[in-house]
C-alpha cells in the first residue's frame, strides 16, 4: 500500500508538472487581453476560473452523490481549500516578479517546514534517513534551479512564493489528520474546489480596475484551449488523486514526494512553452536540458527512492 500510494502521488506530480507552464502562458494571454490589470488581479481571476470549472465539472460527476455530505468532509474540504486557494494565489502572482526555476525551487520549502513542525510538536529529532533524504531534496532543488547566494534574494516574489509554500504546508499536514479516514475524497474534493472559487472571486473583484474584467482576461479561444488542460489533466485527475492517497504516507514522506515535481515541470519545459510560442504567438521559449537539470533531478528522485526503500517507523 505504502509503495502503491508514493506512486500515485508521484504520477499527480508528473500531471502537477503541466501547471507551470500552462498557469504561465495564461498570464501572458491574461495580461494581453486586460492591458492595465495587476499581476494579483490577473492571479485571483485565474484562480477563481481554474477552480471553478473544476467544481462544476466534479459536481455533475458527482450527480447524485452530493447529497450525502458528512460534517468531516465539508470541514476537511474547508481547510483544504483555505489553504490551498491562498498558497495558489500567492505563487501565481510570484511567478510574475521570480524566474520559474526559483519559484519551484522556494515552493518546495514544505519538504524543510513539515519536519520542523514535527520536531517542534514531538520535541525530537525526525530520523537519520529523513534528515539526509530532506538535505537531498533541498540541494537537488537549489541545483535544479540553478541558484547561488548570489541569486537568490527576498523580493516581493520569493516572499510571496515563501508564504505560498507555508500555506501548502498547511494543506499537507490537514489531508492526512486521522479523523477524515472515512471521508468521501470526491465529496471533500469538491467542496476544496468551490471554497477555492469562492475565495478567489472577491479578491479578483476587489482588484479589477474594471469588474468585466474579471471575465475579458480569459474569454477568448487560446486562454479556453489553456484551461481545458489545466482543469482536466492538473485539477480534476490530480487533487482527487492526491486527497485520496496521501494520507497512506507520512506528511514528510509526502512533502518529499512532492518535491519531484519540478523535476517533472523541467521535463515538460523543454516542448511544451514552445508549442505555446508557435500556435499563439506568445513570447515563452523552450528550456534546455542542462547540467542542473540532471544533476538535480537525479538528487531528488534518489532521495524519494532511498526513503521509500529505508522507511522510518515514526509518523511524520
Amino acid at each position: 500500500m505504502q509503495l502503491g500510494a508514493s506512486g500515485y502521488l508521484m504520477l499527480c506530480c508528473l500531471f502537477w508538472a503541466f501547471s507551470f507552464p500552462l498557469m504561465k502562458a495564461l498570464q501572458s494571454v491574461g495580461a494581453a487581453h486586460a492591458p492595465g490589470e495587476s499581476t494579483l488581479f490577473l492571479a485571483a481571476s485565474l484562480v477563481a476560473w481554474r477552480f471553478t470549472l473544476s467544481g462544476a465539472a466534479l459536481a455533475l460527476v458527482l450527480g447524485k452523490k452530493l447529497a450525502g455530505f458528512r460534517h468531516l468532509e465539508v470541514e476537511q474540504g474547508l481547510g483544504l481549500g483555505v489553504f490551498g486557494g491562498v498558497g495558489l494565489v500567492l505563487q501565481v502572482d510570484g511567478l510574475a516578479y521570480v524566474q520559474g526555476s526559483t519559484s519551484a525551487f522556494l515552493t518546495q520549502g514544505y519538504c524543510v517546514w513539515i519536519p520542523l513542525w514535527f520536531v517542534l510538536v514531538s520535541r525530537r529529532l525526525p530520523p537519520l534517513s529523513l534528515l539526509l533524504a530532506t538535505g537531498a531534496v533541498v540541494t537537488g532543488a537549489a541545483i535544479l534551479a540553478g541558484l547561488g547566494t548570489s541569486q537568490l534574494h527576498l523580493g516581493r516574489g520569493e516572499w510571496e512564493t515563501l508564504a505560498g509554500s507555508l500555506s501548502f504546508t498547511g494543506q499537507i499536514l490537514w489531508v492526512e489528520r486521522p479523523k477524515y479516514a472515512g471521508n468521501n475524497t470526491l465529496r471533500s474534493t469538491l467542496i476544496m474546489f468551490l471554497v477555492m472559487a469562492a475565495s478567489a472571486i472577491p479578491a479578483a473583484l476587489i482588484l479589477a480596475e474594471h469588474p468585466a474584467n474579471i471575465l475579458k482576461p480569459f474569454l477568448n479561444t487560446p486562454a479556453l484551449v489553456l484551461f481545458g488542460f489545466l482543469v482536466i489533466i492538473c485539477t480534476l485527475i490530480t487533487f482527487p488523486l492526491a486527497n485520496h492517497w496521501q494520507p497512506k504516507v507520512s506528511a514528510t514522506q509526502a512533502g518529499l514526494l512532492y518535491c519531484t515535481e519540478p523535476v517533472f515541470t523541467s521535463c515538460v519545459c523543454l516542448f511544451l512553452p514552445g508549442l505555446f510560442e508557435r500556435w499563439w504567438g506568445l513570447r515563452y521559449p523552450n528550456e534546455q536540458i542542462t547540467w542542473n537539470l540532471l544533476a538535480g533531478g537525479t538528487l531528488i528522485l534518489g532521495a524519494n527512492i532511498a526513503i521509500q526503500l529505508w522507511p522510518y517507523r515514526a509518523k511524520g
